[in-house]
């Protein structure tokens, strides 16, 4: 199952990150994951939401440019050797990760990766077909 990424453009100035993570929390939008990158002038967060189109439409009220982006959580066994299973699937299989993140919610004894592929629908074929447990919307908390 796809997850829906939502990918904010901040300037690099101080308080910025504040801004987008106060106007959530007045919106009763809640965080799932997230990470930053950062350049010299701007940066990109990227977050996992309980509500991406509440989220999409606060943030544009608040002058913020944001855009979707699809995802796909994985499970990944918290242990020595988890991320390196998945990871080795992937690589046999070609394909192509973007970038990756870690996410906030434990359902099991595994941890949770967000992946973003090229062909996010092939990898969760490939993944599934491998025995790679792939988060759907609603154990993200995606509303």
């Amino acid at each position: 199952m796809k997850l829906t990424q939502v990918s904010v453009f901040l300037e690099n100035k101080k308080g910025r990150l504040y801004d987008v993570c106060a106007a959530l929390s007045a919106g009763k939008i809640n965080i799932r994951a997230l990470t930053v990158a950062e350049s010299d002038n701007f940066g990109i967060l990227r977050m996992v939401v309980d509500k991406p189109e509440a989220t999409a439409a606060l943030l544009k009220k608040k002058g913020f440019i944001s855009n979707f982006t699809e995802i796909v959580a994985v499970e990944v066994g918290d242990k020595p050797g988890g991320l390196a299973r998945v990871l080795k699937v992937i690589n046999q299989n070609s394909l192509n990760v973007e970038y990756m993140y870690g996410f906030t919610e434990k359902l099991t004894d595994t941890a949770l990766m967000v992946f973003r592929f090229d062909k996010p629908d092939a990898a969760i074929r490939i993944l599934k077909k491998n025995g790679i447990g792939v988060v759907s919307r609603k154990e993200a908390g995606e509303l």
